[in-house]
């Protein structure tokens, strides 16, 4: 059965309503939570940025069943990979053993706060170093390492869960694929692109799970749904090689001007019917992955989304 998963969006949400929206999203059913670990909004509309961190460990008290995970965290400017390490620890503990690390190689917008963005090349060449200290560290070793990027001159981690940390990479080619089977031990990918499913199958990845995120904007009206989607999450539309060098929210909306409302609205389903959202579940089904997080664009529609979901979405889900 693939796994159904709700995301707490930092970007449009406060944390305590974060917190909130956990809790409600493990009463309604829903398998796992994923949580966006960005420092900005992408867009100035969507209003918040709390520290993933902090919301994640109320999570974990607040809750009992639902399993967590990031979506994704970069670990190579904003956050030195052995402080994620201990991070990740530290919420395996509290959620007792429900947590899942999921890395990526980040964006301008979240990391430049910490530093000049590095090229594309060199994120790389970080990530491989991040995942390199972040590993043994999750797996209990005493670790010393010097690499060009990063310097670990001793590090062990006192507080880690019984079970083993999941790490889960996001990937898109050749070589973040080559990563993720690696050093990982799941795939993650923001678009059902079964072209990397395959890849990643190939190249040693067979067996292990596959993360998506379906992005859908319920409600009773189609027309403002499409308006929230267009005020909200337009920046979706534009591709990621340009979402991963745009440095602030104003860039965003600079970006996205030329992006109309009928235009995000063909890629994210708006309004009350129940088929388009289970379909844009059933693309990644249908691509191979095991487990997909919805995303309820808009921060107002949170708690209906979550009582639909319970009586309607998730049945329907559980038939497929």
């Amino acid at each position: 059965m693939v796994g159904v998963g709700y995301t707490l969006m930092c970007e449009q949400t406060g944390p305590k309503d974060l917190v909130d929206q956990a809790v409600r999203a493990e009463q309604a059913g829903f398998d796992y939570l994923v949580i966006s670990d960005h420092y900005s909004p992408w867009l100035a509309s969507q209003g918040h940025s709390p520290y993933a961190w902090a919301v994640l460990g109320a999570v974990a008290h607040a809750t009992s069943r639902i399993k967590l995970m990031t979506y994704v965290t970069c670990p190579i400017r904003r956050y030195h990979p052995a402080v994620v390490a201990q991070k990740a620890a530290t919420i395996g503990v509290m959620s007792d053993g429900r947590f899942t690390l999921s890395l990526g190689a980040g964006e301008n917008l979240n990391e430049h706060v910490a530093g000049a963005w590095p090229y594309v090349h060199q994120r790389h060449e970080m990530l491989e170093e991040a995942l390199q200290i972040i590993r043994p560290l999750l797996d209990g070793d005493n670790l010393s390492y010097s690499g060009n990027h990063f310097e670990v001159p001793e590090a062990y981690l006192w507080d880690r869960p019984d079970s083993p940390i999941p790490i889960a990479l996001a990937a898109s080619g050749p070589h973040s694929v080559e990563l993720a089977c690696e050093y990982a031990d799941a795939l993650v990918c923001d678009n059902p692109d079964a072209a990397v499913v395959r890849m990643y199958d190939e190249r040693g990845g067979a067996g292990k799970p596959r993360y998506g995120q379906a992005a859908v904007c319920y409600g009773p009206d189609a027309d403002d749904c499409r308006k929230t989607v267009h005020d909200q999450w337009r920046w979706a539309a534009l591709n990621w090689t340009v979402k991963a060098e745009l440095p602030g929210p104003e860039s965003f909306v600079s970006a996205s001007e030329a992006i109309r409302p009928e235009d995000i609205a063909q890629l994210v389903p708006c309004g009350p019917d129940l088929d388009p959202h289970v379909e844009a579940f059933r693309k990644y089904v249908d691509a191979g992955f095991t487990d997909v997080a919805f995303v309820q664009v808009g921060v107002e529609g949170q708690p209906r989304f979550l009582d639909w979901a319970e009586h309607e979405l998730l049945p329907r889900l559980r038939e497929l």
